[in-house]
């Protein structure tokens, strides 16, 4: 059962891009353990909202709680560091460096911790055996799938008590996005929270075990995933049945 306190707690969160406003009186909250799904169409807010919460974007009025703490106004490094790392939009791998390196700069914080470091490293690379065959390769030389996977490894090597994951099946061959959902599923199953921004909700919403519908900036409706994947009127705007 989770806990009572929730790891991570939204209230009232807004965003503006000068004017605009893209994030509207947002609240949502995720447990310990548990893999939450924000799901909705394009210019939904869903990117907007993932990286106010990493403090990439600032917040226009509300409050983000992160274990207890108002991270709200927190700078980027220092979330970080207090355990959420968010896996971006598009991958964003360090293309010139090599899959080892990119690795090594995920785990920049515990560098240190010389023993740790390999230790997921090997972890690493037994989630995504692809990784361990190209340690050498150069990141940008790599595949969509294999750079997302390279993606998800290095936000992993932060050490996270919060993965955010923005849009992972984005771009991907059907074959390619059923290897990384079931790595989320995996990583959930090992303990890791998760808060899953995506497009394709049916998939999102298979593998979640809560769901938040966003619609222009605003929370539209939240449910167990279940419920979700039966509503009517989700299954007709999102599901596409």
């Amino acid at each position: 059962m989770p806990s009572e306190r929730p790891l991570l707690e939204v209230l009232g969160l807004s965003s503006h891009y000068g004017p605009v406003r893209a994030i509207h009186q947002a609240d949502l909250r995720i447990q310990p353990g548990e893999l939450v799904a924000i799901v909705g169409g394009n210019g939904a807010g869903k990117t907007t909202l993932l990286r106010t919460l990493s403090g990439l974007h600032p917040a226009s009025d509300g409050c983000v709680r992160f274990a207890g703490h108002d991270i709200t106004r927190w700078p980027p490094h220092r979330i970080v560091a207090a355990g959420i790392c968010q896996v971006p939009e598009g991958r964003q791998v360090f293309a010139p460096f090599s899959v080892e390196d990119n690795l090594r700069l995920g785990a920049w914080r515990q560098r240190r911790d010389r023993d740790w470091t390999r230790r997921e490293q090997e972890r690493i690379y037994s989630l995504f055996p692809l990784l361990a065959e190209r340690r050498r390769q150069l990141a940008g030389t790599l595949s969509g799938g294999q750079q997302q996977m390279l993606a998800i490894g290095r936000a992993l090597l932060g050490r996270p008590r919060l993965l955010l994951l923005d849009e992972p099946s984005m771009g991907l061959a059907p074959l390619l996005v059923e290897e990384i959902f079931r790595v989320i599923v995996e990583l959930n199953s090992q303990g890791v929270t998760i808060l899953l921004v995506e497009q394709n909700a049916r998939a999102a919403l298979a593998i979640a075990g809560r769901g938040y519908v966003l619609e222009t900036g605003r929370i539209a409706k939240t449910a167990p995933a279940a419920e979700l994947l039966a509503d009517d009127a989700v299954r007709r705007a999102y599901l596409g049945y």
